[in-house]
């Protein structure tokens, strides 16, 4: 008998991509990818046939399929189910103003966080919604049901077109679903949008929510982050530090979290557990942003930082180069400080990638302070990951063991597990392969060196 494979769909902001995966090993077997459009509005009938064109010769072979996608993106459609406007993404920010209104009406940020499990922000979805009922009236009338984009490519792949599920994980991170209660809250998107609309179906991790028009198994799919944690195989205490355009850390918790300061939203997981996230701004931009004042590539610029000492000789970054969120200094820029006649280039390589792993490290410690738990294990993942100075420095500044996965695409060896799941009725226990484990001496005072230029230019 041949073996059984199952599809992992990751539909990401940049692009689909599709992993035809054995059910039993976890072996990639064969991979496709497809590009979306650019902008932070799109058509998401632009997502299905990215889809199709990544999945075509592989989804047929499947035997049960899953999709992962980008969190919070409002897929709004009307009562023919037909695409009302473009989706509005993530990264559109025109909603911050309807941030701050709906964070009023619930009365206040620690109201919100109890109510939703975060502090809402201009990416949620119930943001967007108030965005359209005030800016365009005509189109919030014809709204009938929202989906998010990983709903949305579950409800095309199923043969039953009157069946519409999502799960928990993406559903945490619309404005409306409460983690804490495990359930919707209607009543929070017919305040957004000025109407009541008709929601997904949340459907258990392991539940079967659909068959494809040749025959495979659909399982409810779940957001990118918690995807990528279930790809990653992690347990409670687990943390994955992602260090893409922003960086996000990502805690598997037992328990909900609610924090009033909105540093941490309360996300839900793929497994029934949650997923805790602080996000920053700033992350592998930063190594950009040193290779290009440096005038080297990337490769030189890990060979330089590790050519200086920890704390650089005194020189610290304070990497908040566009605003930051994790802490909440919108307006900030960077500072550099410490520059005297004898800094050298290496000193400066090293303050960039010493600032940015002290960035994340504050994001996991607003993790461990939220949830009660110490970090077990940091995975580290991500374009940054690729950086030998980040991988060497980070369990020096994080003070801890550090893994590094070998570099796949989580997202979507997430969603082929979740689908192995339903298909068997057990969750895979497939292994994390090729990873590499760091370890380093702490150097705690570059955090120290860290916190008191970051503290001294809190009121700047």
């Amino acid at each position: 008998m041949g073996r059984t494979l199952v599809a992992g769909i990751d539909s990401s902001t940049q692009s689909t991509k599709v992993l035809l995966v054995d059910a039993e090993t976890g072996e990639v077997v064969d991979q496709g990818r497809a590009p979306h459009p650019d902008g932070t509005e799109v058509d998401p009938r632009a997502w299905i046939d990215a889809l199709e064109s990544a999945g075509a010769g592989l989804l047929e072979r499947a035997s049960a399929v899953a999709v992962g996608g980008q969190q919070h993106g409002m897929v709004a459609l009307d009562e023919h189910d037909d695409v009302v406007r473009d989706a509005l993404l993530w990264n559109d920010t025109r909603s911050a103003r309807a941030a701050e209104e709906l964070i009023t009406e619930l009365g206040g940020p620690a109201a919100a966080a109890e109510a939703t499990g975060s502090v809402l922000v201009p990416s949620i979805t119930s943001t967007k919604l108030r965005w359209v009922r005030d800016h365009e009236p005509g189109h919030a009338a014809r709204i009938k049901r929202v989906l998010l984009p990983h709903d949305y490519l579950t409800w095309h792949l199923n043969a039953d077109k009157g069946r519409f599920t999502t799960d928990r994980s993406d559903a945490s991170g619309t404005g409306y679903f409460s983690t804490v209660k495990n359930a919707w809250v209607p009543e929070l998107a017919e305040q957004a949008l000025g109407h009541a609309i008709e929601l997904p179906e949340v459907a258990a991790p392991d539940a079967v929510v659909g068959e494809t028009a040749w025959g495979a198994s659909i399982a409810p799919g779940a957001g990118d982050n918690a995807a990528a944690a279930l790809g990653l195989g992690l347990g409670p205490g687990d943390v994955s530090l992602s260090i893409g355009t922003s960086g996000v850390a990502a805690m598997v918790s037992p328990v909900p979290t609610t924090d009033a300061s909105g540093l941490v939203s309360g996300f839900a997981d793929a497994t029934g557990r949650f997923l805790p996230l602080a996000c920053t701004l700033n992350a592998a931009r930063i190594l950009d942003f040193g290779a290009r004042m440096l005038g080297v590539d990337h490769g030189r610029l890990a060979e330089l930082a590790l050519e200086s000492v920890p704390g650089a000789h005194g020189t610290t970054l304070l990497p908040y180069l566009d605003g930051e969120r994790t802490p909440n200094r919108p307006a900030a820029t960077g500072t550099l400080t410490g520059i005297t006649s004898a800094t050298t280039q290496a000193d400066i390589a090293r303050a960039c990638v010493e600032g940015l792993l002290c960035s994340l490290a504050d994001a996991v410690e607003h993790l461990e302070a939220t949830t009660g738990t110490s970090a077990e294990r940091i995975f580290l993942i991500g374009g940054g990951a690729k950086s030998r100075a980040v991988r060497e420095l980070a369990p020096a500044i994080l003070g801890r063991d550090v893994v590094v996965p070998a570099e796949r695409e989580y997202v979507a060896l997430g969603a082929a597990r979740q689908a192995a799941w339903v298909l068997t009725g057990e969750q895979p226990a497939w292994e994390v392969q090729g990873a590499e484990v760091h370890t380093a001496e702490p150097t705690p005072q570059v955090m120290e060196q860290y916190r008191r230029l970051r503290e001294a230019t809190e009121s700047w």
